[in-house]
């Protein structure tokens, strides 16, 4: 065997042996990637809707005037309302109705109080922040009921989309009580769970 010879079967033996060495000539298909669901994260709710609910808290009330008396009980009552949210706005309006026992020094007593309130507040996602005001009535136990106006500030969390939870501080005000020459202050704080339809 010559050398040329023996140099025309190495060649041809390594010709044969590349495909196997290097593989099939048709490249594999790529196996597709499945990219992980990204989280869902949740930036709030939507305010907008009814909503009925409860609260309880402390009232602290104060008289001037022809008479002087002041005291502090629990109160606590029943909430309807409605609020639109504008996207970082919310405005609300709604009806409270408290009822308490709040002993005036003896002389009289604070049976409830009713509120007719509009509120406009900052849209935090699952939290609101706002302002609250309007109309309140009052009864006292011996001066019968007078209409007055009330302003607070609240903050409500919603715990699922149903089910918000806040708090809130109300300041009201009655002038001459049903025509006693008597000024009354009420001041509550109050938690509040609410039930989002």
């Amino acid at each position: 065997m010559t050398f040329k010879t023996l140099s025309f079967a190495t060649l041809g033996a390594a010709l044969i042996a590349a495909p196997a060495l290097a593989g099939s000539p048709v490249e594999p298909m790529a196996e597709p990637v499945i990219a992980a669901p990204a989280p869902v994260v949740s930036t709030g709710g939507d305010w907008t809707g009814a909503y009925g609910g409860l609260s309880l808290g402390y009232a602290d009330v104060s008289t001037t005037g022809t008479s002087t008396l002041s005291g502090d009980d629990v109160i606590g009552g029943l909430s309807l309302g409605y609020d639109y949210d504008f996207g970082q706005f919310v405005l609300g309006a709604g009806l409270d109705y408290d009822v308490s026992n709040t002993d005036l020094s003896g002389t009289d007593t604070l049976e409830s109080i009713g509120r007719l309130k509009l509120r406009a507040g900052y849209d935090l996602g699952r939290g609101l922040i706002y302002a609250t005001g309007g109309v309140a009535q009052a009864s006292l136990a011996s001066m019968g009921e007078d209409t007055g106006y009330f302003a607070g500030i609240g903050y409500e969390h919603m715990l699922t989309d149903n089910i918000s939870v806040g708090g809130e501080v109300l300041y009201h005000a009655f002038d001459n009580f049903n025509g006693s020459g008597t000024d009354v202050e009420a001041t509550t704080a109050s938690a509040k769970v609410n039930f989002r339809f």
